[in-house]
């Protein structure tokens, strides 16, 4: 998984991107500025968001992600790029036919993005030869 920043008042303009290795935020920008504002977007501290797709079946209230995990990764860059005044989008790394079929519902969206992030081909897709 990728992220872009842009400035909010520039989306077309792309200044800098992490990319999500499977521990930690790798940042790819060229200006030390810009990446000294991303190393504090991406702190290896936990991340308070208060999102009902986040929250188990009937809880409320606000969830916690502690670092090192994917959804950590995808929580700061949302909640923590306004403070360092750029804005964030995700882009998924995919290769041409790879991704989420909503007709193939079986697995929801975030662990069909788990399974392609881990590049695991799972049991029942197995190539049989």
């Amino acid at each position: 998984m990728r992220v872009e920043f842009f400035r909010p008042d520039s989306p077309e303009d792309v200044v800098g991107r992490a990319r999500w290795d499977g521990k930690r935020a790798v940042i790819e920008t060229g200006d030390h500025e810009l990446h000294a504002k991303l190393e504090h977007v991406f702190r290896i501290t936990p991340v308070v968001v208060n999102d009902a797709s986040t929250r188990m079946l009937g809880a409320r209230g606000e969830s916690v992600f502690q670092p090192s995990s994917l959804e950590w990764f995808r929580a700061a860059a949302l909640t923590r790029a306004a403070a360092e005044g750029l804005s964030a989008r995700i882009v998924p790394d995919l290769e041409p036919g790879e991704g989420w079929d909503p007709a193939g519902d079986y697995r929801t969206f975030r662990n069909e993005i788990r399974r392609i992030d881990a590049a695991e081909v799972p049991q029942d897709v197995a190539d049989p030869d």
